[in-house]
């Protein structure tokens, strides 16, 4: 076909595999670095950190994004991790790109919260609360009433113009969550640390996603009747990983999709990296295929409905007239062994190509 653009370069990928860019909706990628001993995903110092923000801790010289660019992820959400009841921000960034604000998809796209074991057994090693599941959800709920006071603070300082009001970043992060701006991303294991997710955003009116949701098929009617109200969406995994600790014992794997597809229950597949690394991650939602989930949710999970849940889907998830031209091109159908990326585009660029 003729095109009608000045230097157009005509790839011919006749016998390939053309799809949207991989996403991968929860990871700490830049900030848990591939290959060193870099952690800046956990600041271990006080429970609540909603002022901690992901782009000022992501390094994009980890050697992670090569690899995820090699396995056709162009968009990858990354934040802080699990050990603090709630964390920081979390950023949607393209997998290419030496500045971190060039590399920006959209920021912020979540605040993370943290439920279950991680923080609980932190902190209870350094003689701090919270000891229990009992504290972590007060400690959750006393900050966001903090947030709210410091917002209906700020709106009467508004009122009076001699009136000044000392500036808390803490509380003002957190203000676009308590406000239904900015939804939390809720780490969760357990069914009732799930439960307990749902019951502290009902209390405060936020919108959320519940991440890892490893034993949400014991919940599944539950489950379906939130994703109706304020829940955005799920994002499972990672998949292939082993029961690490106490609250991952019922771990389905990669029988879970198939379990919420049949449920009716939509979902993202994420990898947690470094839980999962990026290699890892397309074998891994091949298994899933293997326990019977259809292939077109399969991949769906890794594109359209991890922007959707993200909020990204104006931007990536589809190859569509409109959205960034992020493309991953396999020699065959990636859930297949065999297949292998021949080559991933961003912004319309090729910033990987399989040496031939």
């Amino acid at each position: 076909k003729k095109l009608d653009y000045e230097d157009a370069e005509i790839i011919d990928l006749r016998g390939c595999y053309v799809l949207p860019g991989f996403i991968d909706a929860h990871s700490h990628i830049g900030l848990f670095e591939s290959g060193t001993r870099e952690t800046e995903h956990n600041e271990r110092t006080n429970p609540i950190t909603p002022h901690m923000r992901a782009i000022d801790g992501l390094n994009p010289a980890d050697i992670a994004f090569s690899e995820a660019r090699s396995s056709g992820f162009t968009t990858c959400v990354t934040g802080p991790g699990s050990i603090n009841l709630i964390g920081g921000t979390f950023a949607a960034v393209k997998t290419c790109g030496n500045i971190v604000d060039k590399m920006v998809l959209r920021y912020p796209v979540a605040m993370k919260a943290a439920l279950g074991e991680n923080p609980k057994y932190r902190y209870t090693e350094r003689k701090m609360s919270p000891h229990s599941r009992m504290a972590s959800a007060a400690i959750i709920r006393e900050a966001l009433v903090s947030a709210n006071e410091y917002g209906d603070r700020l709106r009467l300082a508004q009122d009076d113009p001699g009136k000044k009001i000392e500036r808390n970043l803490r509380w003002e992060e957190l203000l676009p969550v308590v406000t239904g701006k900015l939804p939390m991303k809720f780490h969760v294991h357990r069914a009732d640390d799930i439960a307990t997710a749902i019951r502290i955003a009902n209390e405060f009116g936020l919108y959320y996603t519940l991440d890892h949701c490893t034993e949400g098929y014991l919940i599944t009617d539950y489950l379906k009747e939130q994703l109706n109200k304020r829940c955005k969406g799920i994002i499972i995994g990672p998949l292939s990983n082993y029961k690490s600790k106490l609250e991952l014992k019922n771990k389905e794997g990669h029988k879970l999709p198939k379990i919420l597809y049949d449920a009716g229950i939509p979902f993202a597949i994420a990898s947690d990296f470094p839980v999962s690394t990026y290699e890892a991650m397309l074998a891994s939602v091949a298994l899933s295929v293997s326990e019977g989930l259809p292939e077109e949710i399969a991949l769906r999970s890794i594109t359209l409905e991890s922007a959707r849940v993200i909020g990204i889907d104006d931007r990536v998830g589809s190859l569509e007239v409109g959205k960034d031209a992020d493309i991953a091109v396999f020699s065959r159908n990636p859930l297949d062994y065999k297949s292998y990326c021949q080559m991933t585009i961003i912004n319309g660029e090729i910033v990987y190509r399989k040496a031939v």
